[in-house]
């Protein structure tokens, strides 16, 4: 089949199926009235984007210019003009020419960057509506939240300075700032998680969501919420394990966006940590399987307050200065192990962030001391929060999470052990 048939075949598959949706989401966004553009005309303006990036080749490169800015001219008519029908608005212009272009694409031969272009235009507008649902509910927090993250990774970000600095040279502003907009942006995510999915939908989700943001503010918010709903005490109970095991998947996969060997030599370690959280669930799981928790933990709150942030920066910063201090002499690097139960008390990403650029190929740090520190840190972070939980919750509250959480820093002191052998 001649290779001109088969583009103008793949246009109009890519173009009937956004058209599909933008006619879906017409039709139940508005029930009863007619569409502006659904299958048919978008799989036209698909075809026609291929045809005409065909004729451009061809005869006149100033086709498919042409074409885009009479459809382009064709909107603003439509929208400025006069009548009974509510005109079509900028997201129905934004995906008209996007379907030329992806027909387009399609012709010069970037399918797979035409099919990712539809799949993201389909699925921009079949959330429309929740989208916008969802808008509405926004809150103050929300907006700060937001637009802190975007300050944190779009504007300071590209201004903070790539070189080392300071005494022996240790710190490298670029690295300590690149850690806050990691943290942030798990933080960022599970905050935003937890919001548009509601905590109403689940305790298990928001303990799950919360612990990716803070687990010691979930921790300490589950334990104050028991003493208000003491008969639920079980349910928080596992809420406080669950997000408290978050974060052994969430300290790997820090690890492993800088340094991917100690990560996959973190996987036994924490696992086996986790393995007491896995056995209560299961049970808790197999015993209430007919029980549904109808009252939410409250969530925690904005990850994302600046002066956390600073603080973070401030506590890895010094982290890393120490890590190089220790590291240049032989009788102090013994002092990285009660250096990482230290920063575990207070933050565990530090260490861990700072001892996974540490064990780099050619660093200062060797992987087993490295892999030893993050599960030390691990089981002072997890002791905090045991007491944290025992101190706020209810008696009710206190024996699991002191049993499930007490075998899980067991655990971890066997891991360290043997990763030290």
């Amino acid at each position: 089949m001649h290779p001109l048939l088969l583009s103008i075949i793949a246009s109009a598959g890519l173009g009937a199926v956004i058209g599909l949706i933008r006619q879906w989401s017409d039709q139940t966004d508005k029930p009863g009235s007619e569409a502006f553009a659904g299958v048919r005309t978008f799989t036209f303006w698909s075809v026609l984007g291929c045809v005409s990036a065909f004729v451009s080749e061809e005869y006149s490169p100033a086709i498919l210019p042409v074409t885009l800015a009479i459809i382009g001219g064709h909107f603003l008519w439509r929208t400025s003009a006069q009548s009974a029908v509510r005109p079509a608005g900028s997201t129905t212009l934004a995906a008209t020419l996007l379907t030329l272009l992806v027909g387009a694409l399609v012709f010069y031969g970037h399918a797979k960057e035409a099919v990712l272009v539809s799949a993201i235009t389909v699925v921009l507008l079949g959330v429309k509506t929740r989208v916008h649902a969802w808008t509405r509910e926004f809150t103050d927090e929300d907006i700060r939240a937001t637009l802190q993250f975007v300050a944190i990774t779009g504007v300071i970000l590209p201004l903070v300075p790539n070189e080392s600095i300071g005494p022996l040279r240790a710190i490298n502003p670029y690295n300590v700032w690149m850690m806050v907009v990691l943290i942030s942006g798990l933080g960022f995510f599970g905050y935003v998680m937890t919001r548009l999915l509601d905590a109403r939908t689940g305790l298990m989700v928001t303990s799950f969501f919360g612990g990716l943001a803070s687990s010691t503010a979930t921790t300490l918010a589950l334990a104050k919420q028991s003493c208000a709903d003491e008969k639920a005490s079980r349910h928080y109970a596992l809420g406080i394990v669950v997000a408290c095991t978050v974060m052994l998947p969430r300290t790997i996969v820090l690890v492993a966006a800088i340094n991917r060997p100690l990560a996959l030599g973190l996987v036994l370690p924490l696992a086996l940590m986790a393995a007491p959280a896995l056995g209560y669930a299961g049970w808790i799981g197999w015993r209430h399987r007919r029980e549904r928790t109808t009252k939410p933990a409250e969530t925690a709150g904005n990850p994302l307050q600046l002066g956390t942030a600073i603080k973070f920066a401030l506590l890895y910063a010094a982290i890393v200065f120490l890590v190089r201090v220790a590291a240049e002499n032989e009788v102090l690097e013994r002092s990285l192990l009660p250096l990482s139960f230290v920063s575990g008390l207070t933050d565990m990403a530090a260490i861990s962030l700072s001892m996974a650029r540490s064990a780099t190929e050619g660093g200062e740090v060797d992987l087993t001391l490295a892999t030893q520190a993050i599960v030390l840190a691990a089981v002072a972070n997890t002791l905090v929060k045991t007491i944290i939980a025992v101190a706020s919750g209810t008696p009710t509250l206190r024996v699991p999470v002191a049993l499930v959480l007490g075998a899980t820093c067991l655990a971890g002191g066997f891991a360290f052990w043997t990763a030290g052998r």
